[in-house]
């Protein structure tokens, strides 16, 4: 059947279904509204209840990594209900682990299983997007990667109603099918676009850049422009992920604001990371992948060496805020840029792998930031050794450029000779 006699699916309710399950497995970002409830119940430390997030994300990283070939292999819908079954029995699973009071069994359901989910999870809608929005890559992933960085937002204040109305172990039964439920429903409606999508879709009034390649998931970790692509997100997601980390007290220490105005600082840079990431994705349609990297980068170089100095707290914040919707704008912009220079023939897989950066600088960032606070005993010390890394950063986001474009002219002879 021709494409253009067979029905499609609506593309944006494609996209509607992938926020649905971005924004239920990115309530783990809210994890810390746990923190404290499960402290004062029952007596953990807090080094202990933080782990489960801890092992969360890296659980998140690995299995994007592993299960990438998955998701391509079985397709969107399977993997879908695969991330929803292994998150809903996580949650579930954290409900029955506090219920008896098992700290080990809360790290096996809530970081392993639920981990698991939002490894999986994170990349099935992603790559399904990035093939149904050929014209609009950046927008596309931009949405769903929105919900996943918005749902803390959503999450928070939900949660601690919960507990205080509830108690914790059913809090998480609750929200635990309530997202098993959301996940299901979303991941049933996902689905590949049809053979002959592509060349269809060509013929309408957009235009649609060709790949640089289309390359196996094994073959692009082979190529520089991965290790090129894998060093800035690493980069990108370490600085970041130290300053949420840090943002609170650096802010009482640089500035001396009180804590709650620390407290809402950190509140509205969660809102500035979900904006980063719709807004630097759709940019990044317009002005194309490898220019808004470096724009990221001279940004947040700039801005890393002014911390220090500013005593204003406004100019401090904004510059805060700039930070974190590039922060945000990193994670949303790369799946786009995957396609772009690799294809789209095991973008899950290739996007699984880059995501090991992410669980990489999930222990990195927050570790420097520290071992530097205790060594100098200030934070700007912390603030000049993450400008530096974007200095690093930048010049990578040139050498990739360099390597695309080599690889353009390599393809234009070719065509040439063939010819």
């Amino acid at each position: 059947m021709d494409i253009r006699e067979k029905k499609l699916k609506n593309r944006w309710l494609i996209a509607l279904s992938a926020v649905g399950i971005h924004i239920s497995i990115g309530s783990v970002y809210a994890w810390s509204v746990y923190t404290n409830p499960l402290i004062e119940t029952y007596g953990w430390e807090l080094s202990a209840v933080s782990l489960t997030f801890s092992i969360a994300i890296l659980f998140l990283g690995l299995s994007a990594a592993f299960m990438g070939h998955f998701v391509e292999k079985y397709g969107p819908r399977i993997s879908g209900l695969v991330a929803a079954s292994f998150f809903g029995i996580g949650m579930l699973g954290a409900g029955f682990a506090t219920s008896i009071e098992s700290l080990w069994l809360l790290y096996v359901c809530y970081g392993v299983l639920g981990g698991i989910g939002l490894g999986v999870g994170y990349i099935t809608p992603v790559s399904t997007l990035v093939k149904w929005f050929p014209d609009r890559r950046g927008l596309a992933t931009g949405l769903a990667i929105m919900g996943f960085g918005f749902a803390s937002m959503v999450a928070s204040p939900v949660i601690a109603f919960m507990i205080d109305a509830v108690g914790i172990p059913s809090t998480f039964f609750i929200l635990g099918g309530a997202y098993f439920c959301i996940m299901i429903t979303s991941s049933l409606y996902l689905e590949k676009p049809p053979v002959g999508y592509m060349e269809g879709f060509q013929e309408g009034k957009r235009s649609v850049k060709a790949d640089l390649a289309q390359l196996t998931a094994n073959q692009a970790i082979k190529t520089k422009r991965f290790w090129f692509l894998w060093s800035m997100l690493f980069i990108n997601i370490t600085c970041g992920i130290a300053i949420l980390s840090i943002a609170s007290p650096m802010a009482q220490e640089l500035l001396g604001v009180s804590v709650a105005v620390a407290a809402t600082m950190v509140g509205l840079m969660g809102v500035f990371n979900g904006l980063g990431r719709i807004g630097w994705a759709t940019i990044s349609d317009y002005l194309g992948r490898p220019l808004v990297y470096s724009t990221f980068f001279v940004i947040q170089m700039v801005a890393f060496f002014l911390l220090p100095n500013i005593s204003s707290v406004l100019v401090f914040q904004l510059v805060l805020f700039l930070i974190m919707t590039c922060y945000g704008g990193g994670f949303s912009s790369v799946p786009a840029y995957i396609g772009d220079i690799f294809g789209t023939k095991q973008l899950g897989a290739i996007h699984g792998y880059i995501l090991t950066a992410w669980a990489a600088a999930g222990l990195v960032g927050p570790s420097i930031a520290s071992w530097v606070k205790e060594a100098t005993n200030s934070y700007a010390g912390t603030l000049y050794i993450f400008g530096g890394l974007f200095v690093v950063a930048l010049i990578v986001s040139l050498m990739i450029r360099i390597d695309i474009k080599s690889i353009k002219e390599a393809v234009k002879v070719k065509e040439k000779l063939a010819s």
